[in-house]
């Protein structure tokens, strides 16, 4: 009897009971630890839940459930992702910070030379720092990649990747249109612009291709650009956040070792309320906020430098000082920064002597000194997630 060669789940789930669990006495299908499986053509994609303290152990399963599904016809690619929850009412450990360094930290941007580099789910970087909103439209990669430059110009080594699957807006930001050029196996070699290693999912798929993805698709393509990418040693790596609290910002928060977040909100009620939201997401699951910036905070005509507050003025800087968290500055509305950007020519590369760029500078400065510090005195391990019945 004649039988399709299509993937289906089906399939999938049935090489998949070749692999043992996480526990490693049941399968992996009746382990429970399996997420949805997504199925794109000839691409696999799903997630598979583990305890975060053995994470790095279980790393060879991970790979023998790639290897399951790959030698599927006709599966080409599986994105397989590891991703670590806590189990409900199980609270997470208080963190033990570790010491503060005993030494200021040298240079004017406080590289922290003496500082060990960490390891784990990125080598070779120091510190990652996400920059998130509660809601689009509020200007945060283009405070992303003016804030990756800001921490470039004070002489850091910096990366930023662009983890809004749905909406990559680094690429045009910063000029680049080129394919990641691939490593070993699996791994790329990010693309550079400006002095400042890129990744995002802009490279990968043309502008004009919607993502219609689920959460697993999601976790597995943000896994892969984290872990899969040569990124060197950097001193940050910055992370272009998707707007709102979903599956990106959660991987983000339970894979990686945050230093800390940056919000970036416009003035005006609505965009707070959501920056609200965002501030609490990180503190739920431990990431310090580094601060708030108030982008569009005003207009400022270029003709007669006349100042008008459109979307009102000061709701960001209350906002902080409600939450205790510290307001790192306001960043007008301007032609300028608009034009810069639109064409791939950050105004922080092009013109650092400007007002515009000097305001980004100063604010990467104050994020850099709060994220050497852990935001209250002492570094923090990576955060873990805790799910509430």
């Amino acid at each position: 009897m004649w039988q399709s060669n299509k993937l289906t789940q089906d399939k999938v789930l049935d090489a998949l009971r070749k692999v043992a669990g996480p526990d490693l006495e049941t399968d992996l299908v009746s382990s429970g630890a399996l997420s949805d499986i997504a199925i794109d053509g000839d691409k696999v994609m799903f997630s598979i839940r583990v305890d975060p303290d053995k994470a790095q152990d279980l790393e060879p399963m991970r790979q023998a459930a790639e290897r399951a599904v790959l030698d599927l016809t006709p599966a080409k690619q599986a994105l397989v992702a590891l991703t670590a929850d806590n189990p409900a009412g199980r609270a997470a450990p208080s963190p033990t910070p570790s010491p503060a360094p005993q030494t200021p930290p040298s240079g004017p941007a406080g590289r922290p030379g003496a500082q060990a580099r960490r390891s784990g789910p990125v080598p070779g970087v120091d510190h990652i720092i996400a920059v998130a909103s509660g809601k689009g439209g509020v200007g945060k990669s283009t405070t992303t990649a003016n804030l990756a430059l800001g921490f470039a110009a004070t002489g850091l080594r910096v990366g930023v990747l662009d983890a809004d699957i749905y909406g990559p807006s680094q690429p045009r930001l910063f000029g680049v249109s080129a394919r990641p050029e691939k490593g070993e196996g699996r791994s790329m070699h990010p693309l550079e612009s400006y002095g400042i290693k890129l990744m995002s999912m802009g490279f990968l798929v043309d502008e004009d291709t919607p993502m219609i993805w689920r959460g697993p698709m999601v976790i597995s393509a943000l896994t892969q650009m984290l872990r899969e990418v040569h990124w060197g040693e950097l001193d940050v790596l910055v992370v272009d956040m998707p707007p709102g609290t979903g599956d990106a910002q959660l991987t983000m928060a339970q894979q990686v070792p945050l230093s800390g977040g940056v919000i970036v909100s416009t003035p005006q009620d609505l965009a707070l309320i959501d920056a609200r939201k965002g501030i609490g997401m990180f503190s739920r699951v431990n990431v310090p906020i580094l601060g708030i910036i108030e982008n569009m905070s005003y207009f400022l005509c270029p003709s007669c430098g006349d100042r008008a507050d459109i979307f009102g003025t000061g709701g960001a800087r209350d906002e902080a000082e409600r939450l205790d968290v510290p307001f790192l500055g306001e960043v007008p509305l301007h032609i300028t920064i608009r034009e810069t950007s639109d064409t791939g020519r950050p105004v922080v590369a092009t013109d650092p002597e400007s007002d515009h760029a000097k305001l980004f500078i100063d604010m990467a400065a104050k994020v850099w000194s709060r994220a050497l510090s852990g935001a209250d005195g002492a570094l923090k391990p990576a955060p873990k997630i805790v799910y509430e019945g």
